[in-house]
């Protein structure tokens, strides 16, 4: 197709930008519109620096729009390059891959791992995953959703992966990424629960430790495929160690603090961090865990999947297993509603310095009530909503846990946050925004 530049003008765009505005900065709308011509031509003439820090945010989201829409757009030609090689090379879907990756490597001037990267994400979108693609297409989710959508289902069936893409979508303009895996490990789980347990075990099974240097001369222990219940008992235990010795005398952070019990634990050396403070019997316990599982999968009626606190969604086989022993340490247990995933009951199995508001609250609220912190709520601070000293009483509608950055938030830089009557909460920015966190389940 010839085009005739000559032919073509602005004007009407123009036009149209001007009357969008209405004498305005930026026209009403913005961060909402569709992405395309019109919506560039709008971004293009706006001039941050004449904005107010609130109108800065609305273009921050328009321009995250449009860079979505032409992300989806170079994912489109890598699919159409990979199409006209496909069809070259017919017979030899390695080679016609082989081929592509080598095209877009050249043609962008990247590594042959990132070529394949792109690449495989390209043809995911395309054609594995239409309705994906088209949401980024339209500026709904940004490239690292789709990213985390299309990785957290390639282990699916085609058709599987469709299925959980269309539920999880809706959600995920509202949901960071962090959100949006933990959400798909639970819907994948749901879906095929049988093939989730193969998977685990077959996973588990490879487990193993790896001692890695770093380029600064330090170095990295990690434990890999390990079972979440154990890993989330020794990673709680460690922390409730540090907690113990973050006294107003000790210098060394929370984090050295972890570091410095972990190494002491394995290496048996409890004096190195006064880990030796645990030998009052209270902390010879292992650490413990809270696990979250509906009643029908508990009673083993159903194979919902668990959810392992500070860990995630795990099958419904470990979630049991994990609540039959509680006997070993201290526990705290919330049962939902299957149906609605509300907590219908919640308590410990052993007496702790833990009110049962404090349950109830804990149960209520899974999480940081921060719109997106996946913090778990046994990790954050219980806040009043309405300060303690303004009036606020200590009652479960007018607490909610939050972590220590999000809590400083609101005390420190000029956040506020209520609880709105469907109990979620809404908080409002420094500069007027608001935003809603939305209901994870617990």
């Amino acid at each position: 197709m010839k085009v005739d530049f000559e032919d073509v003008t602005f004007e009407d765009e123009l036009d149209a930008v001007e009357a969008a505005r209405g004498g305005a900065d930026i026209p009403a709308g913005l961060d909402v519109m569709a992405p395309g011509p019109f919506l560039a031509a709008i971004l293009s003439s706006i001039d941050m620096t004449e904005l107010s820090g609130r109108d800065r945010v609305v273009v921050l989201r328009a321009r995250q729009r449009m860079a979505s829409h032409y992300q989806a757009n170079v994912y489109a030609d890598m699919a159409a390059v990979a199409d006209v090689l496909e069809a070259d090379f017919a017979g030899d879907l390695e080679i016609a891959t082989m081929a592509t990756s080598a095209e877009i490597r050249a043609a962008l001037n990247l590594t042959r791992r990132a070529a394949d990267v792109e690449l495989d994400l390209a043809v995911t979108l395309r054609r594995r995953l239409p309705a994906v693609w088209s949401a980024l297409n339209a500026g709904d989710v940004d490239v690292r959703r789709a990213r985390t959508i299309a990785y957290g289902t390639e282990h699916l069936t085609q058709d599987a992966a469709r299925q959980v893409a269309a539920v999880i979508l809706p959600e995920a303009v509202s949901l960071t990424t962090g959100q949006i895996a933990a959400r798909l490990r639970k819907l994948c789980i749901d879906i095929d629960p049988a093939d989730a347990t193969d998977r685990y075990e077959t996973a588990v099974q490879d487990r193993h430790v790896e001692l890695r240097p770093d380029p600064d001369g330090t170095a990295q222990l990690v434990g890999l495929a390990l079972p979440p219940d154990r890993a989330s008992q020794a990673a709680n235990r460690i922390n409730r160690i540090a907690q113990q010795l973050k006294t107003q005398h000790e210098s060394r952070t929370i984090d050295q603090l972890r570091a410095d019990v972990f190494l002491d634990l394995l290496c048996n050396n409890p004096h190195k961090s006064e880990t030796d403070k645990e030998t009052n019997g209270r902390s010879r316990r292992a650490g413990g865990v809270m696990i979250t599982v509906d009643l029908k999968t508990l009673t083993g009626l159903a194979d919902h999947p668990g959810d392992l606190a500070g860990y995630g969604p795990v099958i419904a086989d470990l979630a049991r297993q994990t609540a039959d022993q509680q006997a070993s340490g201290i526990w705290e247990w919330v049962v939902t509603d299957p149906d609605t995933g509300q907590p219908i009951a919640a308590g410990t199995t052993r007496r702790r310095p833990t009110a049962q508001q404090q349950r109830i609250i804990r149960a209520n609220n899974p999480h940081c009530v921060m719109a997106g912190c996946r913090i778990h709520a046994t990790h954050s601070d219980l806040d009043h909503t309405v300060d303690y000293a303004k009036g606020g009483p200590t009652v479960p509608n007018n607490i909610a846990p939050t972590c220590r950055h999000d809590h400083r938030l609101k005390h420190q830089c000029g956040w506020t946050y209520q609880q709105q009557p469907d109990g979620t909460h809404q908080w409002t920015s420094h500069l007027g925004h608001t935003y809603t966190n939305q209901p994870q389940p617990p």
